[in-house]
């Protein structure tokens, strides 16, 4: 049975434990939070984070030689799996129309020699333009970003256990690298959406403001951005799964292929592990 004074004392060993690993609850959060489409809410990941840090803490066994950090972060990455399967947002329905759009927009690509609009894409596809814009919407909280290559996922695939061994870290930051490579070496109006509306977490309102158009186009840029850095990636680590164009030797298929290169020309193996620390968070960029 134990005395107030030891209960006292406990109470104040889990309060530190508490206290002393919040860091990681938002550490974990914000790397979940680059796996996932913009909709989810941040503070409902870092809410169920905390609770599980807490519960965490209450049940450690310190005689069990788990470090306490590590344990608690598989109860948080839990935590944050249970909460992502609750949001039910990527259905089969959705990512077989994200498919289809995405195929019919690549065709119009290669044909037209530019961008098709939204238009052409539901005269394309047999639809009204609205339902185009109703399918970019829910592209847009159905896509996971997963950095082992944009492909949708599973809430398990999103929220990764840090107990990869050396060679799967640096394969990670590696793939950092080439996003953070990819991002810079958009077209500047592309850039400037992803960046805005990602990493800056802008509304899309604003975002149309300053570039002087409608919040539509800013979703189709974004949309456009998102199939580019998914190619720009693979033509990196997976080259086979970048879909030959159409026409070879057209506009778009140039403008592509020279993205690509860029991307492999800003750097070696050294400077893309360079713009993360050994445990693969990012560090800060020199201006």
């Amino acid at each position: 049975m134990r005395t107030q004074g030891t209960t006292t004392t406990v109470s104040r060993e889990i309060e530190n434990l508490v206290r002393e690993h919040l860091p990681l609850v938002g550490h974990i959060v914000r790397e979940t939070l680059m796996r996932v489409p913009s909709h989810v809410n941040r503070d409902d990941l870092t809410s169920a984070g905390l609770a599980a840090l807490a519960a965490a803490a209450q049940s450690f066994d310190p005689e069990r030689g788990t470090p306490f950090g590590r344990f608690a972060a598989v109860r948080i990455r839990g935590a944050l799996v249970d909460e992502l399967r609750g949001l039910d947002w990527a259905s089969r329905s959705v990512r077989s129309r994200a498919r289809q759009l995405d195929t019919v927009r690549q065709q119009l690509s290669g044909s037209l020699g530019r961008t098709p609009t939204n238009r052409e894409l539901a005269t394309a596809l047999g639809v009204a333009e609205e339902e185009v814009e109703s399918i970019e919407e829910d592209v847009q909280r159905a896509v996971v970003l997963s950095l082992q290559g944009f492909a949708p996922g599973t809430a398990e695939d999103m929220v990764q256990e840090q107990t990869a061994g050396p060679e799967e870290l640096l394969l990670h930051r590696e793939r950092l690298g080439y996003l953070t490579h990819a991002v810079d070496s958009l077209p500047e109006r592309l850039r400037l959406v992803v960046t805005r509306y990602f990493l800056e977490e802008r509304p899309m309102a604003e975002i149309a403001t300053e570039l002087g158009v409608t919040e539509s186009r800013v979703s189709q840029l974004r949309a456009e951005a998102l199939v580019l850095l998914r190619d720009g990636m693979n033509a990196q680590l997976e080259p086979t799964m970048v879909k030959s164009p159409e026409r070879p030797d057209g506009c778009v298929a140039k403008r592509r292929t020279a993205y690509y290169a860029e991307i492999a020309a800003k750097g070696d193996l050294r400077s893309r592990l360079a713009l993360t620390d050994t445990l693969g968070a990012p560090v800060a960029r020199v201006a």
